[in-house]
Order: structure tokens, then C-alpha cells, then sequence
């Protein structure tokens, strides 16, 4: 009896173990294909983000009759690498009685943020990381919390310019913030779902900017002011703050705050993409033989050259200037207009279920 108690403890104990490594071997499996899936849409947008300064350059340079980088590499292709080798092998200058914590995980939070955006965003139907239903909740998170790192970057410096810059990027953002939310929420209420894809095949029968033009063209501006950029980079404005923000950053530190912020366009660009023009559809059904990621990407391209467009070709707002356009006249509008789409949608039984 006792050598068969034995005999069973043992064949039990094989099976334990032999199912314990099995769920492991499992495990590993998928979180290698986790990483691949990561590494498929970072390392593209890294080297996107690289070449979005070359084109940002020649295209300004363009505007502005000149040639634009042209020496590094055959038409100065070559020249975002050279920038980058530069920045990697410059000293990193820490302040003296800087926070050095805080002052090293700044910059690593801001371009992690910058990143983690693009977990939901969809390149077709299928191509995405996560398919979550709350999308537009995980973007919300996202975007708040890449305040942290500007704030952090600003009062780990010990400097009263780059903590005041730090504080005037961080008001800015929460103030556009509130404007976007309404306006995603406008655009929720059409579609009937948090998930990007169900907001992209919502707009099969007509795009949103149709309908909801008055509030595109609110959230392009408050895109604008979101990632700091021409004509709301308060933030950097040199004459006033000297470079703002990342005023005492260099070699990598600066460069992941450079990534991040071209980052972030590139996401804004996709979500507009995604929220008023279909993302990933066609703008005629004839033309549906073309891959679904070829009008993601055309489109996406439309709104990163606007980017471009707005920094060469119009002047720096006033900080008041920039408070009064977020407070007194987006966020009302885009208050009012959210009212108005409900009214309408209850009213003619057109709310989606």
C-alpha cells in the first residue's frame, strides 16, 4: 500500500511539474510574440519620427527658398542619423544641486508616453496591438499623463527659467485637454463606441469632418497647442524662456524630448486621421482594392505636412492670447456644439445603440 501511496505521489508530482513548464513554455511564447508586435510598430515610428526632421526641414526650407539639409548622404538623407550619432556621444551636463533622480527619469517618461499612444492606434483593420473597447479612455490617460514629464523635467533642473516654461507648458496642455475631450466625446456619441476601430467603420456611409467641421478644425488647433508646437509653442519661446522646459538638457536627455514631441505630432496626426476621415477607409468604395494601410498612412502624411505648414507660415501666439483663445472661445464652442449633436442625434432617434 505504501510503495503505491509513493508510486501515485510521484506520477502526481511528474504531472504537476510537466503542466507547471508547459503554462510557462506557453507564457514565454506569447510574451515573445508581445515583444515582436511592439518592436514591429516602434521601431517604424522611431525611424519615422528621425526622418519627420528631414522632411520638416526641407519642407520649411522649401517654403522659405532654401535648400534645407542637402550635404549628409544623397540629398541629406543621411542627415537624422548624423543628428542622432551626435547627440549620443555628446556629455550628458548635469546642473549642479539638481534633482539627479527626477532629472534622468524626465525625458524617459516623456518619450515612453510619447510611444505607449500607439498601442490602440489601428493601421487597417487587423493591424493594431491591442484592440481594446476603451481606446479612447487609454489615449485620455495617456495624454494626461505626459504632463508628469514636463513638469518633472522643469523643477528637477533647479533653474527658475526651465521651472517657468515647465509651468506654462504644463497649463497649456491641461487647457487644450478639456477642449479635446469634449470634442472626442461629440465624436463618441456619433459612432456609439470607445473603440477606434468601431469609430473608423462607423464612418463607412460619410466621413465625420462632414458633419462635424466646426469641431475638426477646433481640434486641429487644440492638436497644435496639445504638442507645443508652432504657433502655441509658448513653452520654448526663445526670446522669453531660453528654449523653455528642457533649457538645461543635452546630448540624449534632449534628444528624447525631441523624439517625444515629434512623437506625439505623429499620434495627434493619426488620431485626427482616425476621428474626422476614416482612418483606414477609403475615400471611395472603387478605390478598396488599394491596401487599408496605404490611406492611413496618405492621410496621416496630409496632417503631419499641415503641421509643418503652421510652424513656417504663422507668427508665436501670446501666452494671454493662447489662455483666452483655450478658455473663453474653445472650450464653450466645443461645450455647445457637443449639446447641439446630442440634441439633434436624441431628436431624430439617430443616437447609435
Amino acid at each position: 500500500m505504501a510503495e503505491s501511496f509513493g508510486l501515485l505521489n510521484q506520477h502526481t508530482f511528474f504531472l504537476y511539474h510537466g503542466f507547471e513548464s508547459h503554462s510557462l513554455r506557453i507564457l514565454k511564447i506569447f510574451m515573445l510574440i508581445i515583444l515582436i508586435k511592439i518592436l514591429i510598430i516602434i521601431v517604424p515610428l522611431l525611424l519615422s519620427v528621425a526622418y519627420f526632421t528631414l522632411a520638416e526641414r526641407k519642407i520649411m526650407g522649401s517654403m522659405q527658398r532654401r535648400r534645407g539639409p542637402n550635404v549628409i548622404g544623397v540629398y541629406g538623407l543621411l542627415q537624422p542619423l548624423a543628428d542622432g550619432f551626435k547627440l549620443l556621444i555628446k556629455e550628458t551636463i548635469l546642473p549642479s544641486n539638481a534633482n539627479k533622480i527626477i532629472f534622468y527619469i524626465a525625458p524617459v517618461i516623456t518619450f515612453v508616453l510619447s510611444l505607449m499612444g500607439w498601442a490602440v492606434i489601428p493601421f487597417n483593420e487587423t493591424a493594431l496591438l491591442s484592440d481594446i473597447n476603451v481606446g479612447i479612455l487609454y489615449l485620455f490617460a495617456i495624454s494626461s499623463l505626459s504632463v508628469y514629464g514636463i513638469i518633472m523635467s522643469g523643477w528637477s533642473s533647479n533653474s527658475k527659467y526651465a521651472f517657468l516654461g515647465a509651468l506654462r507648458s504644463a497649463a497649456q496642455m491641461v487647457s487644450y485637454e478639456v477642449s479635446i475631450g469634449f470634442i472626442i466625446v461629440t465624436v463618441v456619441l456619433c459612432a456609439g463606441s470607445y473603440n477606434l476601430n468601431d469609430i473608423v467603420l462607423a464612418q463607412k456611409d460619410i466621413w465625420y469632418v462632414i458633419p462635424l467641421f466646426p469641431v475638426f478644425i477646433l481640434f486641429f488647433i487644440s492638436a497644435l497647442a496639445e504638442t507645443n508646437r508652432h504657433p502655441f509653442d509658448l513653452p520654448e519661446a526663445e526670446a522669453e524662456l531660453v528654449s523653455g522646459y528642457n533649457v538645461e538638457y543635452s546630448a540624449m536627455g534632449f534628444a528624447l524630448f525631441f523624439l517625444g514631441e515629434y512623437a506625439n505630432m505623429l499620434l495627434m496626426s493619426g488620431l485626427t486621421v482616425i476621428l474626422f476621415f476614416g482612418g483606414w477607409l477609403p475615400p471611395f468604395e472603387f478605390l478598396s482594392f488599394i491596401p487599408q494601410s496605404f490611406w492611413f498612412g496618405s492621410k496621416l502624411c496630409i496632417f503631419v505636412i499641415a503641421f509643418i505648414w503652421m510652424r513656417a507660415a504663422l507668427p508665436r501666439y501670446r501666452y494671454d492670447q493662447l489662455m483666452l483663445l483655450g478658455w473663453k472661445i474653445f472650450l464653450p464652442f466645443s461645450l455647445g456644439y457637443l449639446m447641439l449633436t446630442f440634441s439633434i442625434l436624441l431628436t431624430f432617434n439617430w443616437l447609435p445603440l
